[in-house]
């Protein structure tokens, strides 16, 4: 067996090992996807009649707040499920159970891609359950095949990124506790975007940072594809921050796994 082929392996073996994890903790992976659930119904049927005759578009009211509301509510999801694997990985590295596998004939680096495999996995579940809920009450997206194929990568890009990054986070927390806060402000993020109302009707300040964080774009991307509506620099600009947030959650969970535990 190559050295590539062992560690494939390990990599695999460490991916059903977070989705047994899955199935035996069946109630963090609801919670996980049904937060974005609840956020959904609450805007789209409590603030949906008045934030979508705010819109400007020729139906309003309700159902052109779904149309609009949706990719907010992914983005929201896809920052709740990294939430649980920020905890995940604080619960191996203080439970010990990352400790026992350095002394194992393993590949160092199939602990963490686990992780990371198995958490997207659990992500694109939760993008199915939110399509799906949204289209059940009235979501009607005219995307085209390659658009849907454009706007499933675009999130699952995005999934990668915040992956890393909370596996990075999850790495350098003391403990649990901490590992579950430490995220907390990727949920909030979609609120100061353009997730659930549009940047213009801001005030100039928050409007200033709504427009240039990261999530904007992917936002933005992701409501043009699936809409059928011009996406301009959106994607160019979603993309450069997901290779960037990936990149450097990657680099920051590499040094803190290689770190000298004794230290």
């Amino acid at each position: 067996m190559t050295a590539l082929s062992a560690t494939l392996t390990d990599a695999a073996t460490m991916s059903r090992r977070q989705l047994r994890h899955m199935v035996r903790y069946p109630s963090l992976t609801l919670m996980l996807i049904g937060q974005p659930i609840l956020f959904l119904l609450l805007f789209v049927y409590v603030f949906g009649g008045t934030l979508g005759a705010g819109l400007g578009g020729a139906a309003g009211g309700r159902g052109e707040y779904l149309n609009y509301v949706v990719p907010g509510i992914l983005l929201m999801a896809a920052a709740s499920v990294s939430m649980g694997t920020a905890v995940s990985v604080a619960m191996d590295m203080t439970e010990g159970v990352v400790a026992r596998f350095r002394t194992m004939a393993i590949a160092r680096s199939s602990v963490l891609t686990g992780h990371v495999v198995g958490s997207m996995i659990q992500a694109m579940l939760s993008m199915a359950v939110v399509i799906g809920v949204a289209l059940l009450i009235g979501f009607r997206p005219s995307a085209g095949p390659g658009a849907w194929v454009a706007a499933v990568g675009m999130f699952a890009l995005l999934c990668f990124a915040l992956t890393w990054l909370t596996v990075a986070m999850g790495l350098v927390s003391e403990s649990v506790e901490t590992a579950s806060n430490m995220p907390m402000p990727l949920v909030l993020l979609p609120f100061l975007g353009s997730g659930f109302v549009p940047t213009d009707s801001m005030p100039a300040g928050i409007r200033w940072f709504a427009e240039y964080q990261p999530f904007t774009p992917v936002m933005e991307t992701l409501r043009g594809l699936l809409m059928g509506t011009p996406i301009g620099g959106s994607g160019v600009l979603a993309v450069a921050w997901c290779l960037a947030i990936a990149l450097g959650g990657y680099l920051w969970a590499r040094a803190l796994y290689n770190r000298d535990p004794s230290k």
